[in-house]
């Protein structure tokens, strides 16, 4: 099956924010102080700081939604292959725990620091998600049971935090930080191994429900795979995105959204944006084929693993202030922030360019 431009534009859309898109958004804000639009814009480039939504919320579980929409395109390409299920087990156990070493070298593994070695990461997230949901959908093979098996997974999560308190509550609200068995085992199991003391945003009990998030992503990958018309899986994507930003909504009255905790609410309102998000992208890019526009965010999209590591150990707003600093002189001093943060992003695409022109890929 030909390989969906759509979702390595959509990836690499996604991956832009973390690139420094974020930062340039904000930036722009700030040239118009008075300016209420742009407020909003601004407030949504940076996490609710509890219980809440915002655009920077959906970049992390969108990026595990895509790698689990990948998922049945590459499964039925390794059977065409003649792979053995014993083989496609192994391979996929491999990724998982590859992606949780790259999270550990992102952590400072090799600083050997092991006595504050922060132990779960965004990318040991993924690689734990996504491994176990592969293994599920694998194991399952039906789409009906894969989606029965995820309803239990959220609704099971939901259970667990609504009457399981932490045992240190003392009367707290049961889905605070002070009140939820999820923050309690972060900050007992981990300990000074945790991002915070209190909880760690990719602890131990939430990852459980982020293995839905991978679910609903190789539900989706397993619909564009129908032989149907390409504009009848968009509108069934969009559809799907509409009920699930609704059970979001109305879950969320009773069992608030939330990142940190990845509520089940939280699942369901990201697989929403998530499902009209690919629907969009789906349908421009493959149905109409309205290509080129997009190839901004393919280079991104098919090396974004690259981009989040390298951008750990690279210093490229250094390279950029190296190499564009005429260019910036040539604009007003008020501009300055936010063409540096303008020039931040271009210099990582060039990066990114060089290796796509090259055909250099890191496949995890």
């Amino acid at each position: 099956m030909k390989r969906l431009e759509s979702l390595d534009a959509l990836r690499g859309y996604d991956m832009l924010f973390i690139m420094g898109g974020a930062g340039v958004l904000v930036s722009l804000a700030q040239l118009f102080p008075d300016n209420a639009c742009w407020a909003a814009v601004a407030e949504q480039m940076s996490h609710v700081s509890w219980d809440g939504l915002r655009h920077h919320d959906t970049i992390f579980p969108l990026f595990l939604f895509i790698a689990g929409v990948s998922f049945p395109f590459s499964l039925e390409k390794q059977v065409e292959h003649g792979k053995s299920k014993k083989a496609i087990y192994r391979k996929i156990v491999k990724r998982g725990l590859l992606l949780i070493l790259l999270g550990l070298i992102y952590n400072g593994l090799l600083q050997f620091e092991f006595s504050t070695l922060r132990f779960c990461s965004v990318l040991s997230r993924i690689g734990c998600a996504w491994m176990f949901a592969a293994l599920i959908f694998m194991s399952v093979r039906k789409p009906k049971y894969v989606a029965y098996i995820t309803a239990g997974i959220l609704v099971g999560y939901w259970l667990i935090a609504a009457f399981i308190p932490s045992p240190l509550a003392n009367g707290a609200d049961i889905f605070s930080k002070e009140g939820n068995i999820a923050c309690y085992l972060d900050a007992h199991i981990l300990g000074t191994h945790s991002y915070r003391p209190e909880y760690d945003p990719e602890g131990l009990l939430s990852t459980i429900p982020a293995i839905g998030t991978a679910l609903l992503g190789m539900l989706s990958g397993t619909w564009l795979m129908k032989d149907v018309s390409g504009t009848y899986k968009a509108i069934g994507l969009a559809l799907a995105g509409m009920l699930f930003a609704i059970l979001g909504w109305a879950w969320n009255f009773i069992y608030p959204i939330n990142k940190a905790l990845w509520s089940s609410s939280f699942v369901c309102a990201v697989a929403g944006y998530s499902l009209l998000m690919l629907a969009l992208f789906y349908y421009i890019i493959d149905v109409k084929g309205w290509r080129g526009w997009d190839k901004f965010f393919v280079v991104i999209g098919m090396n974004s693993i690259t981009i989040y590591m390298a951008r750990r150990f690279i210093s490229f707003d250094d390279i950029a202030h190296r190499i564009f600093p005429g260019m910036v002189g040539l604009f007003p001093e008020n501009w300055g922030d936010t063409l540096w943060e303008l020039v931040g992003v271009l210099t990582c695409w060039l990066f990114l360019y060089f290796l796509y022109y090259k055909k250099i890929f890191l496949k995890v």
